[in-house]
């Protein structure tokens, strides 16, 4: 079942979740302040998020230590088109690494070859995955 409302709104949530490449996904650092980061993100078409990591990204220790994240978009750059969701991550050792993984192979291919040199290298570069369950959505 989809978490993303009905109407308009509803309508650009999906559209942004399933095509853009990238969006904020913000943890809580050991001192409490807020780390966003800038992630590149499969959406399930439902519920959930799925994005690959470095294994000593900071974001990791922070997901362990406390699960509710939050993710945005860039908004239009006059105040506008604001997505923000709120949800719970957590590792997904169940998930395919990313060189086989057919929907973000098909979303990044061209992206990760560029990073990493090859889709094999990019696997052992970002081999950690995150579940990010989407909980609410808002914005205008």
């Amino acid at each position: 079942m989809s978490v993303v409302p009905e109407g308009p709104f509803g309508e650009r949530v999906a559209r942004r979740l399933r095509d853009e490449t990238v969006i904020w996904l913000t943890t809580v650092g050991s001192d409490g302040t807020p780390q966003p980061n800038p992630v590149w993100f499969l959406w399930d078409g439902a519920s959930s998020l799925l994005v690959y990591n470095r294994a000593d990204a900071a974001r990791l220790a922070h997901v362990a230590r406390s699960a509710p994240v939050s993710l945005n978009f860039d908004g239009n750059g006059r105040g506008g088109d604001i997505v923000v969701l709120a949800g719970a991550a957590r590792p997904d050792d169940t998930a395919s690494p990313p060189n086989a993984h057919e929907g973000y192979v098909a979303k990044y291919r061209a992206a990760m070859e560029r990073v990493s040199g090859s889709l094999e290298e990019f696997a052992r570069q970002y081999p950690v995955a995150l579940h990010i369950e989407i909980r609410r959505i808002r914005g205008y």
